[in-house]
């Protein structure tokens, strides 16, 4: 099979250019045909069924009938609403309203209300039932598409009719697929064609409730160039706005500012970012009062009291909202949930029609369109959502109906002079999936637009108008010449989300804040032990309530200050035990910022808290918590404890992490360059780590605490030292202890002069290196071929392992400031624009937990045909 070639609407005039009436299935069909009439013409032309037999408009019937029915009877709306789409539908498949109560399931109470209601209304359906076409004798009448008429419209039919085909015996060449990048670059490969001069000449055909159609829409407002049919009754932003406002009076104090968001930008309210996850009626600003006086007076409030507030606050009339509302009866319904509910309800269910200027760029839905009658049609996406799905009702005739959908979808593909059909191959690294109808259609197998005659094209850009013509750019940038531990994280883990997070701001959130308070309170300990005690910690711990309030509902408070009381004793506990000391090295740092310094007004300038660094010949930067002495880092946390191994893991280079933190290897790194040739010691102060120990009065400070140690010598010199040997001896397990208590210090040694011990944490690897082969045999040669002996090799090899779980060498940190090195080059790269910031991380996929701009990163999350037929959206 192919694609049958459409008849050119000039020569489909020609056609049925000299018949008194010419039947159409569709609209734009009619329209067109109407435009190229050579002569005067008494009564219609072309015309489709309903338009003829209700000599008016088109209307949405099923909305006429909702809002009669749910005057006329006690049914609920959800119960009303499905009811009338089986009947209406039956009624277009059948021909009868009676039809479908001969079907047993849908023979209800609830259906024969609603075939009594609507048999009674004046509907189009109604309309069609009766009416017959009149045909004199001369007469002549003619059918373009009959196949795509419904059983309701075909009973119009006059006994003689010439049925005229909308195809041609010829075969349609598709002419080649445009694959571009991502939906972005198609919308701006469309704006590089389309101007206010041209507009009136150009279609844009795309599936309704694809993101192709927002992006479209604003894309043709940002550049002020005239459409229609694209927004709906319910896309208008103060209609939206009203329903928001009517939200908010019930969604309760834990309500988030963010979620209200939408609506403060609609009345003219800017607030920063930081508030848009604390609590709205928490934030103290005075843009808010409005919105909270109204919330608080919303009781007793009607749903039309309502709406002249917003009218007067945002200084508008919105008359067809109003009498929206009226119609439904709730215009003098007091403001509760179920009325706000009822009133979503209908406005997601049913297009309330709307005033449209017919002027500019046409935008059609794929769905609802057979015909566009524009020289130059752009199709957008042409992907599987723009696959219909058939009623699943007994009444409908599956093949028929893909029958009527495939003719349906090949007349479309071919309207207008030039067609361009603009693509994505793959969406998140994964294909998309053509239309389905595609399969039907094409002789050839594919499974993506690549398999297609296809161009692929580059990001477009529209400084020129070259239509699919790409010119180059160059942009300065100044590139970046330090990393922290925190921008290295959100690098490996997914680069453009690190991009994103350098372009925009992110709300405060509540572990941040809490975070930030506890840091302070360390700090302020350190400068100040003797002045802190059990009434100075109660203070503080009012402080952090007010400080955090606006995060947390009052019912949480109390479970709060239990936590932040159990925190702040610990950090005290902590810091009496290891006080900062020999720290005359440093020096001394201001700490003017800092929370609890203002309110106690003390100053807090120990040179040992708060240390921030930047190396500029490593290339990172840093604040370091506290200097506990001249080898000791510590870093004050409130999430949950790692184990020095998992610390090491995830800041691993090869293979990497899924979820990286560099943040031990990064100070350590710095911290050597600082005190080259001494052990350091880099300790985590997970203070909240025994909390649930704590209420119960059991718990320990090193139940908190995970350190990570830099030994400055290669990790091969270290295990074939007398101290690791010993340590064999003496620490190890007991088959260990056993094995090497019965051997000598040289004849360790001597594996290591034959073979170099792998870099590996891995104890099986070890072992079956050559160096691990030669350790084994020569502990066989000196104990005994013993089975002991073989497994206290395998516990040494777990021993050696475990110093590169818990710690670093010399080789770790050298091999880090390469990687570091590496990562900046790249990512100056990428600031060059000599390509993308990509999603991917170092491990593949970015793990979504660590990433700060989920909203922002395209994924391949795609609507089912079910769900896409659902929210179909008919322009």
């Amino acid at each position: 099979m192919s694609i049958k070639r459409s008849k050119p609407i000039d020569r489909l005039y020609e056609e049925v250019a000299e018949y008194d009436l010419v039947i159409v299935p569709d609209a734009p069909l009619a329209s067109a045909l109407n435009r190229r009439l050579e002569h005067p013409h008494f009564g219609p032309f072309a015309i489709t069924p309903r338009r003829l037999a209700a000599r008016r408009r088109e209307t949405a019937e099923d909305r006429l009938a909702f809002l009669e029915v749910i005057s006329q009877t006690d049914l609920s709306w959800k119960q009303a609403s499905y009811a009338i789409g089986n009947v209406l539908q039956c009624w277009e498949y059948q021909g009868s309203p009676d039809a479908i109560l001969e079907y047993d399931a849908f023979d209800t109470p609830a259906t024969q209300t609603v075939v009594d209601s609507i048999k009674s209304l004046e509907t189009t359906s109604r309309t069609l039932t009766d009416y017959q076409i009149d045909r004199e004798e001369d007469d002549s009448v003619a059918v373009i598409g009959e196949q795509q008429l419904t059983n309701l419209e075909r009973s119009i039919l006059p006994a003689e009719y010439d049925a005229v085909d909308r195809f041609c015996d010829d075969s349609f060449e598709l002419p080649p697929i445009r694959i571009f990048d991502s939906p972005a670059a198609i919308v701006d490969a469309v704006l590089d064609t389309v101007t206010p001069a041209n507009a009136d000449d150009i279609a844009v055909v795309l599936d309704a409730s694809s993101e192709y159609s927002p992006l479209i829409e604003s894309a043709f407002d940002a550049t002020a160039i005239p459409y229609y049919g694209g927004p709906t009754f319910t896309d208008d932003q103060d209609h939206r706005a009203v329903i928001q406002l009517l939200r908010s009076t019930i969604a309760g104090s834990d309500t988030r500012l963010k979620s209200v968001k939408p609506l403060l930008t609609r009345l003219g309210m800017t607030i920063d970012v930081d508030h848009d996850e604390k609590r709205l009626f928490e934030v103290d600003d005075p843009e808010l009062e409005w919105l909270r006086d109204f919330c608080d007076r919303a009781a007793a409030l009607t749903i039309g009291d309502a709406l002249t507030a917003y009218e007067n606050r945002a200084e508008c009339t919105l008359e067809t909202f109003r009498e929206e509302v009226d119609h439904l009866g709730l215009l003098t319904e007091p403001i509760t949930e179920e009325t706000i509910d009822r009133l979503t309800f209908y406005l997601e269910t049913y297009d309330v029609p709307i005033d449209r200027e017919n002027e500019g760029v046409l935008l059609a839905d794929a769905k609802s369109a057979s015909f566009v009658d524009r020289p130059v049609v752009f199709y957008l996406g042409l992907d599987e959502s723009w696959t219909h799905t058939s009623p699943e009702r007994p009444w409908v005739d599956h093949d028929e109906e893909f029958e009527r959908n495939l003719d349906q979808f090949q007349s479309l593909l071919q309207s207008g002079v030039d067609q361009y059909y603009l693509v994505q191959d793959t969406a998140g690294g994964t294909p998309v999936t053509p239309c389905l109808y595609f399969e039907d259609l094409l002789e050839t197998e594919f499974e993506r637009f690549s398999d297609f005659d296809s161009i692929r094209y580059a990001r477009t850009f529209r400084s020129t108008g070259a239509g699919f013509d790409k010119e180059p750019i160059n942009v300065e940038t100044e590139p970046e010449t330090t990393l922290s531990q925190s921008s290295l994280n959100s690098y490996a883990n997914c680069p453009r989300d690190y991009f994103f997070g350098r372009l925009v701001d992110n709300p405060d959130k509540d572990h941040f804040v809490e975070g930030n308070l506890f840091h302070d309170f360390a700090e302020f300990v350190v400068n100040h032990p003797a002045f802190v005690d059990d009434t100075v910690i109660e203070e503080v711990v009012d402080v952090m309530i007010e400080e955090t309030r606006a995060f947390h509902r009052d019912v949480d408070l109390a479970t709060r200050r239990t936590t932040y009381r159990v925190g702040l004793e610990t950090i005290v506990d902590y810091l009496e035990r290891n006080a900062p000391s020999d720290t005359d090295f440093l020096t001394p740092t201001s700490g003017s910022d800092n929370v609890f310094a203002i309110y106690f007004d003390r100053p807090v300038d120990s040179p040992a808290t708060e240390r921030w660094f930047e190396d500029v010949d490593r290339e990172i930067n840093g604040k370091i918590d506290l200097v506990q002495s001249p080898t000791q880092l510590v870093d004050f946390k409130s999430g949950s404890k790692k184990s020095p191994s998992q610390v090491i893991k995830r800041a691993a280079i090869d293979p990497p992490s899924d979820r990286p933190n560099f943040q031990a290897l990064l100070y350590l790194t710095y911290y050597r360059s600082q005190r080259p040739n001494e052990q350091l010691e880099f300790t985590f102060f997970h203070f909240l780590e025994t909390l649930d120990d704590v209420v119960t009065g059991e718990g320990t400070l090193d139940d908190c605490l995970t350190t990570v140690t830099y030994r400055p010598i290669p990790f091969d010199e270290f295990v074939q030292s007398r101290a690791v040997f010993d340590e064999l001896r003496e620490a190890a397990p007991n088959d260990c202890n056993k094995t090497f208590s019965k051997t000598s210090y040289e004849n360790y040694r001597a594996a290591f002069d034959a073979h170099q011990p792998p870099r590996t944490r891995d104890a099986d690897e070890m072992a079956e290196s050559p160096f691990g082969n030669a350790l084994l045999e020569r502990m066989i040669e000196a104990v005994g071929d013993y089975k002991y002996v073989t497994n206290g090799c395998m516990q040494a090899f777990r021993h050696l392992c475990g110093y590169r779980k818990e710690g670093y060498f010399v080789e770790d940190l050298d091999e880090f400031e390469r990687f570091i090195d590496d990562q900046l080059e790249e990512l100056n790269r990428y600031r060059r624009g000599e390509s993308r910031f990509p999603v991917e991380g170092r491990a593949g996929e970015p793990n979504y937990r660590y990433v700060d701009n989920r909203d922002m990163i395209l994924t391949t999350e795609r609507a089912t045909d079910e769900t896409a037929d659902e929210t179909e959206v008919s322009r």
